[in-house]
């Protein structure tokens, strides 16, 4: 019965407020994985990585089966060039997610795929979506009202609680660096987080929801948008299920 209630959300047509139809993103029954790529524009050894995340903008299984971000990190910024897209809450997130794997230093390029250090993705392609029933999650989002609804229908419910993990990716950047390990260089740059927004989960009877208000950042040179979100038990990093897709 709950399968079936979770295919029936996923089908549901997107809804309208105030005559604004909202875009809708929704995953599957099945976990679709999560990988994220820690980056930063002042080490020398991260663009390939990058080109690697930037081609997965054209795999069809893109946002299916797969949602991809790229968080800058910022301890690389005192090798002289300072990373536009680097945030001290990156760098914590890292930090957070190699203590739970049992790191014992951080690095990039570094590739973490549902929580997991992934290592040596290079020449592969990206994850499939898992053979584990997770639930469905819906984000229905208003990118002029800057306002999200977030739904998850869980397959076996956490007593726990959820929390929801919203970013906001930019994508077509590019910089060119005059200074540190790139100097020279113009680096291009795909599912760019530039904000991120975290949120507790409420119940709603066989499902959790969550409302979320998104300030969308200014940044030069955005030529594609897009969302990603997941979600996880209250107070863990590793993603339960994920979903996002194109906002521009």
């Amino acid at each position: 019965m709950l399968l079936l209630m979770a295919a029936t959300v996923a089908r549901a047509e997107p809804p309208v407020v105030s005559g604004v139809e909202l875009l809708r993103f929704a995953s599957g029954v099945r976990q679709s994985a999560l990988v994220e790529l820690y980056t930063s524009e002042g080490c020398s050894s991260c663009p390939p990585a990058e080109r690697w995340l930037a081609g997965l903008r054209e795999d069809p299984r893109l946002w299916r089966d797969f949602v991809p971000v790229a968080f800058h990190v910022n301890y690389w910024d005192n090798l002289g060039w300072p990373d536009r897209f680097a945030s001290d809450r990156f760098t914590q997130r890292q930090y957070a997610l190699a203590a739970a794997w049992g790191g014992g230093a951080v690095y990039t390029p570094c590739f973490v795929c549902d929580g997991a250090e992934w290592l040596a993705p290079f020449g592969r392609r990206a994850p499939g979506a898992s053979d584990k029933m997770a639930g469905v999650l819906v984000v229905n989002y208003d990118p002029a009202g800057r306002h999200c609804r977030v739904k998850f229908l869980p397959v076996e419910k956490s007593p726990d609680g959820y929390d929801v993990h919203v970013a906001l990716l930019g994508g077509g950047l590019a910089s060119k660096v005059t200074a540190g390990e790139n100097a020279g260089e113009t680096l291009r740059h795909e599912f760019v987080a530039l904000a991120l927004f975290d949120a507790p989960m409420q119940p709603e009877g066989a499902a959790a929801t969550a409302e979320l208000a998104l300030s969308q950042p200014e940044t030069n040179g955005v030529a594609r948008r897009a969302l990603a979100a997941w979600v996880t038990r209250r107070g863990e990093l590793a993603p339960l299920q994920a979903t996002g897709g194109w906002a521009q």
